[in-house]
């Protein structure tokens, strides 16, 4: 149920949200001309900047079903399970978001690796790659640096969340006040208050302040 005018960021993440609204709109006219809609798509940025809201607002604007899969409950049993998500996106469309991606998605070559995670991360990349569905397939990192740099080809398009800039820190407390509030409350001094707070935190002091 989350609306686009839900969503504080910044105008180049709303452009690029904006085009993948837009381009799954037009997907057809696209393909008659050769292209593809941007439909694999990496979300990266700390935790509480939006990354899950953007693939809630997304399945909303889009009207499509949103399914989450937990990739670190799934680690024992995902070579078998894996297949069957893909499977599951070439016949239901939908709005397929795989939450913290690092459990799979961490650099092959790092200490830590085990040959199972080769193994997961190697399928992985091969269905999305052979992958030609109309679903939106959405993975979320807190950090990209962790992640496998072939997985950045495998995405049409790489949404980066930062903190809110003073800017949208104001945005963000009229959407989550103006019911309750005048407009006049909201002034620079609690503004430089919440610089380096993440959109969830600033969210949660309106809710507290509303109660």
């Amino acid at each position: 149920k989350s609306r686009k005018s839900d969503l504080i960021v910044s105008e180049k993440l709303d452009r690029q949200i904006n085009n993948i609204i837009l381009e799954f709109m037009q997907r057809s006219k696209l393909s008659r001309n050769g292209y593809i809609n941007r439909r694999k798509i990496l979300l990266e940025g700390l935790p509480g900047t939006g990354k899950t809201l953007t693939a809630s607002v997304l399945a909303t604007e889009l009207k499509l079903p949103l399914y989450i899969v937990q990739t670190d409950k799934l680690i024992s049993k995902y070579m078998t399970k894996l297949r069957q998500i893909f499977d599951a996106i070439s016949q239901d469309i939908g709005i397929y978001f795989f939450d913290e991606f690092d459990s799979i998605g961490a650099e092959r070559s790092s200490d830590n690796d085990v040959k199972e995670m080769h193994r997961v991360l190697n399928l992985f990349l091969q269905f999305i790659e052979q992958d030609t569905s109309d679903s939106i397939i959405i993975a979320a990192t807190n950090s990209g640096r962790l992640l496998d740099q072939a997985l950045f080809r495998r995405f049409d398009d790489v949404l980066r969340f930062d903190l809110p800039s003073s800017n949208e820190i104001k945005k963000l407390f009229e959407l989550k006040l103006n019911k309750f509030m005048s407009s006049k409350t909201i002034n620079q001094e609690i503004i430089d208050l919440a610089v380096g707070l993440c959109h969830a935190d600033i969210a949660k002091a309106c809710e507290n302040a509303i109660k």
